[in-house]
């Protein structure tokens, strides 16, 4: 079995956009912080870190992580 299809993703939401993106293939564990997930997107997707600035991370139990704008209601 490829352990590839069962690794952790970054499904990442900016700009309107939707992209995932392979966790150990931008060289992040599992286990890495915040600060360091939002890092390693931004240089992957080559735009400054601070474009992240109001992103959350949510964690989900399957190991997947989403990196989304901060929700806003009212």
């Amino acid at each position: 079995m490829n352990n590839l299809l069962f690794a952790p993703t970054v499904h990442v939401r900016l700009g309107g956009r939707s992209q995932r993106l392979n966790l150990a293939g931008i060289g992040l564990a599992a286990n890495a912080s915040d600060h360091d997930i939002k890092n390693a997107v931004a240089r992957h997707l080559e735009v400054a870190s601070a474009d992240l600035r109001s992103h959350v991370v949510e964690r989900h139990d399957n190991g997947n992580i989403t990196v989304r704008p901060e929700a806003v209601f009212g």
